[in-house]
């Protein structure tokens, strides 16, 4: 078998994920995400993508995330009409991640416009919610561990790997030679996601780096967050959390209700600013398969959280002078309402913003976890006088010993490594670190390199 890997994205960075597999017959695109981060990256997502859309067979999504996901539309636009494989939770988690992406582009691009602030004349968005429901037509639910074939000497399969509800790794089988892409590898230790599955063999593992050269904080976040809030309310602040809508904030909600549930914490209001999340968590209710909840710990969650749908509401919350927790999308406050909520509170000591999960390069998020004085929203700078916390040990990516763990189970180790989805130090120091421990070759890709394999 000769193919080759194209890096169309999620390479030296942790967004962006396009990896084009291609042989002498067939071409696969696995994952289909937006860059996020710095302008220059931004950029990227308005560029032409390399790739002939008539010679493209089908399209594997390991998981929703907007990262893995959020460019599906565009390829649509410009002329892919094939099938878009996922499992059926992430068919339900994606249809809500799209529509939301779609929604905030075209509310950013309105404020932009009307506020002027924007180079573009009109600012325009990457894709429409119309475009975005074109786009779920072509997409296909596939049941874990069930081997789809797509010709005579390919098929492939998804396997649990507990990042979010209905992640997976990718397995494919190209004429008897496997390939592993590790999608986003989770943790093993859940509030609600099993441990990832183990591989039993790969010929190439294309994995991910994000936390490649550190370890994860033996504090307990649950610990740690209730100091952080006791702290907090006592000087009569408000707490903000900016979240990735599926995933994260579930978990914090959960370690939130068990707070108060041991009178940990007082019963403060908590409110989750985020339609999609909402609309995810009653998505994790409808596929019991995939993760560890019952129905009673969401109806708890359910009855202690305060679900936020429109923006009118936002700026009601924003308005009331008690004490609170927000927890709202996006994740490294690259939009979505949790800006509006910083732009009021960022300015007063009294208020904490907690960040719980990796911020990437070029995004507010990293700002405030560097310390920067003060960050740009809607146009306008904010000084920094918030207290800022990185709430430690809650991040859904496998951090480097869980990595290495991952792939010394293993009953066959694979006979080569490509790191991707990681920035360039992380990724070198886990190259070092799993040629060391199992004398495997490793490849660190740049941006559009072609990686032959034989």
């Amino acid at each position: 078998m000769k193919a080759k890997i194209h890096f169309l994205g999620g390479t030296g960075t942790v967004s962006g994920s396009k990896f084009l597999l291609e042989t002498s017959k067939h071409q696969l695109l696995i994952d289909c995400g937006l860059f996020q981060g710095s302008k220059s990256l931004r950029l990227l997502n308005r560029a032409p993508l390399p790739l002939d859309y008539n010679k493209l067979s089908a399209v594997l999504i390991t998981h929703a995330h907007l990262d893995h996901t959020g460019y599906l539309p565009v390829l649509i636009k410009n002329g892919y009409k094939g099938p878009v494989f996922m499992t059926t939770p992430t068919v339900a988690l994606t249809e809500v991640i799209l529509r939301d992406s779609a929604k905030i582009q075209m509310e950013e691009a309105d404020a932009a416009n009307q506020g002027n602030y924007s180079k573009h004349k009109p600012a325009l968005p990457l894709y429409t919610l119309d475009e975005v429901e074109q786009t779920l037509n072509f997409i296909l639910d596939c049941g874990e561990n069930e081997w789809i074939s797509l010709a005579k000497d390919i098929k492939f399969r998804f396997r649990k790997n507990g990042h979010i509800l209905g992640s997976s790794f990718l397995e494919i089988d190209i004429s008897d030679k496997k390939l592993i892409f590790s999608g986003d590898v989770g943790r093993t230790e859940s509030l609600y996601l099993p441990s990832p599955s183990i591989p039993e063999q790969a010929d190439i593992l294309i994995l991910e780096s994000t936390y490649g050269n550190r370890l994860h904080s033996k504090v307990s976040p649950k610990s740690q967050l209730k100091d952080l809030i006791n702290k907090t309310i006592q000087r009569e602040g408000n707490i903000y959390i900016p979240c990735f809508a599926v995933g994260r904030a579930l978990e914090i909600m959960l370690l939130i209700d068990v707070l108060k549930k041991e009178n940990k914490i007082p019963h403060i209001p908590v409110v989750f600013d985020s339609p999609m999340g909402a609309e995810a968590i009653v998505a994790t209710s409808k596929f019991p398969d995939w993760h560890k909840l019952n129905n009673t710990d969401l109806i708890d969650l359910n009855k202690e959280t305060y679900f936020v749908r429109n923006i009118e509401e936002t700026f009601s919350i924003i308005d009331r002078k008690k004490s609170k927790i927000v927890i709202a999308g996006s994740g490294m406050i690259t939009g979505g309402r949790i800006l509006h909520y910083l732009k009021a509170g960022i300015e007063d000591s009294n208020n904490l913003v907690i960040l719980p999960g990796y911020q990437a390069e070029g995004t507010r998020g990293r700002a405030l976890h560097d310390g920067e004085p003060g960050i740009k929203i809607m146009g306008k700078f904010y000084q920094v006088n918030a207290e800022i916390a990185r709430l430690e040990n809650i991040s859904g990516h496998a951090d480097q010993k869980e990595l290495l763990n991952w792939i010394a189970g293993f009953r066959y180790k694979p006979k080569k490594v490509i790191l991707i989805h990681g920035e360039k130090a992380a990724g070198q120091v886990l190259a070092e670190k799993i040629n060391e421990k199992f004398g495997i070759t490793v490849d660190l890709p740049d941006l559009n390199d072609i990686v032959e394999i034989n």
